[in-house]
């Protein structure tokens, strides 16, 4: 077994995917995992949304680039129709979608508006922490997979898309399949470009 430092390590963002369907049991383990992640308060504040099917995914890959290319449009870039086309492929010809939500729900109630942030901020610490799990675990399992972050931009289409309830908030697609691709690592800070001793500005 590969240990766990060899699996962040080596993880890579994967955008194509073999036509090979993901089995069910599989998805499940993957599934389970994103439910361990640590959370604040224990509140689990995530909810995930499962597409696998083809229509499915077609369906709300076309809705999300028809909401891409209108915001293109009012920023005054003309989108062509290849373009918008590679942009649903790039979700739709994934074998799974998982589509990642926050919630509220379990969050403690602040009596002011500055601390009630925070504790939405620490819903969205805690589906990261989540998706972290989701990710490494697809990747222990032979799966590859990317994190997109392009239904925080149309969280109005994507609610009204999967009939998602107003307590639940769009945040992130993970697209999902056996790898069709192998990427080389991006470049990494060193250790004294992002850790601190003590005080800012003093170097690890």
């Amino acid at each position: 077994m590969q240990d766990p430092f060899g699996i962040i390590r080596d993880r890579r963002s994967i955008r194509k995917y073999q036509k090979k369907p993901v089995p069910q049991d599989l998805i499940e383990e993957v599934l389970l995992a994103a439910g361990w992640a640590p959370s604040a308060h224990n509140a689990q504040p995530w909810r995930l949304i499962i597409l696998a099917e083809d229509k499915a995914k077609n369906e709300l890959a076309e809705t999300m680039a028809e909401a891409w290319v209108a915001d293109m449009t009012k920023d005054g870039v003309k989108i062509g129709e290849e373009v918008r086309k590679v942009r649903v492929e790039r979700f739709a010809s994934a074998p799974v979608l998982i589509l990642a939500c926050s919630t509220m729900e379990g969050m403690n109630k602040q009596p002011d508006v500055e601390r009630q942030k925070v504790e939405r901020d620490l819903a969205m610490q805690s589906l990261g922490a989540a998706m972290q799990n989701l990710l490494l675990t697809a990747y222990a399992k032979g799966l590859g997979a990317c994190w997109f972050c392009a239904p925080s931009f149309c969280k109005s289409t994507v609610r009204t898309e999967l009939k998602i309830p107003e307590n639940v908030e769009p945040q992130a697609l993970i697209a999902m399949g056996y790898p069709n691709e192998k990427p080389i690592a991006p470049p990494r800070r060193v250790l004294g470009e992002y850790c601190f001793k003590n005080k800012w500005g003093k170097k690890f």
